[in-house]
């Protein structure tokens, strides 16, 4: 939870940080453009009354400056209109081609100077756009890092969080290791004393279930290797486990088509995923209800639903079913579905998500695995 809550903070900061520098950027390039702007506008003034002073030139007239000032415009974009809304003059414009539309465009921005007879349209130099421009630029660069760094701020949640949960399934397995194998060797003595024993059979399906547990928790963090396996025998196996172990009050429906389907896995660890949602169903209906399996085959997938008749889960918890640590119970890890997840995408390349779920009705859970 501490590690959630700095997580929380960090992207606070970040964003905070992100719209800080937003703003400023965008008045410091606000106020550099009004500056700028008005910069040209005066030296637009100064050439419109240069082009009235060329206009009134007669042959005594010295006309050195005056055509300084003209000719020293070189980035400012200039038309000059006559009377008759013709174009008489114009400079810094490369298309030719649409000066009369250029002109009206500039006339509707108000950009425009009237000396004697002929108008002077005028528009912003390339360096007054691109700095208008640029704060924009800024703005996504910033965001961009910002989504950078909240991502690699999760990443390296998601890869702390991986490494505790696959230290604390090896560890478990490792516990569970001596006392697992010093059960089943005193079973095996009990057996050789006591042959005729009804309790004997029911004790060795325990520890073997226990060395399965184990298994399974020291294969979480490896790479298991798939094989072709009977989807309809490990739900099969699910369905008997689960009838054995729980009240009479919880029905057991399973829905399998005739033939075999057939898929690619690890058989124990997906046991382990359909028991999971299971027992979650069970503990969601409070001991009293009905899980549904259904298992299909669609175009490129292998489908099982798991059904329940529980309690559901509420809309804003949907998104956080899968995170670690995250349960609604009053004892429990929350690992089980993160686990869950862990099997199914990782080492199954396939997908588990809630397909529906309404409170006080139930929830069904949909895993999709690609076909063999």
């Amino acid at each position: 939870m501490q590690w959630t809550d700095r997580i929380r903070q960090v992207k606070i900061i970040l964003v905070v940080a992100a719209v800080v520098l937003a703003v400023a950027s965008l008045l410091v390039s606000h106020f550099l453009v009004r500056d700028l702007s008005k910069e040209e506008r005066n030296r637009m003034e100064i050439w419109a009354q240069a082009l009235h002073a060329l206009n009134a030139a007669d042959e005594t007239t010295d006309l050195t400056l005056v055509l300084n000032v003209i000719e020293g415009n070189n980035t400012i974009p200039v038309i000059v209109l006559s009377s008759e809304g013709t174009v008489d003059d114009y400079r810094n414009i490369d298309d030719t081609t649409r000066l009369t539309a250029y002109a009206r465009s500039m006339q509707q921005a108000g950009d425009t100077i009237r000396v004697d007879s002929q108008l002077v349209c005028y528009d912003e130099s390339i360096m007054l756009k691109r700095l208008s421009a640029w704060p924009y630029v800024q703005l996504g660069i910033v965001l961009i890092f910002v989504v950078v760094a909240i991502f690699a701020l999760l990443s390296s949640k998601r890869a702390e969080q991986n490494k505790v949960w696959v230290g604390l399934s090896k560890e478990t397995a490792h516990q569970l290791g001596t006392p697992v194998s010093s059960l089943m060797a005193w079973v095996e003595m009990l057996k050789e004393q006591y042959p005729n024993d009804d309790l004997l059979p029911e004790m060795d399906k325990d520890v073997r279930r226990l060395q399965l547990i184990a298994e399974r928790f020291s294969k979480i963090g490896s790479l298991p290797e798939p094989v072709e396996a009977s989807m309809n025998d490990v739900l099969a196996h699910v369905v008997d486990y689960m009838d054995r172990r729980t009240s009479s009050q919880v029905q057991m429906i399973r829905y399998l088509p005739d033939h075999e389907v057939v898929v690619r896995m690890n058989a124990s660890l997906f046991e382990w995923v359909i028991e999971n949602l299971c027992k979650n169903a069970v503990d969601a209906m409070e001991g009293k209800g009905t899980i549904t399996l259904t298992l299909m085959e669609e175009a490129h997938h292998v489908v099982i639903e798991v059904q329940d008749t529980g309690k559901g889960i509420r809309k804003k918890d949907l998104k956080s079913v899968f995170t670690p640590g995250f349960t609604t119970k009053k004892r429990g890890w929350g690992l089980g579905l993160s686990l869950a997840r862990r099997i199914v995408e990782e080492y199954h390349k396939g997908r588990i998500f809630v397909k529906h779920s309404e409170v006080g009705r139930g929830t069904t859970f949909r895993i999709e695995l690609p076909r063999a």
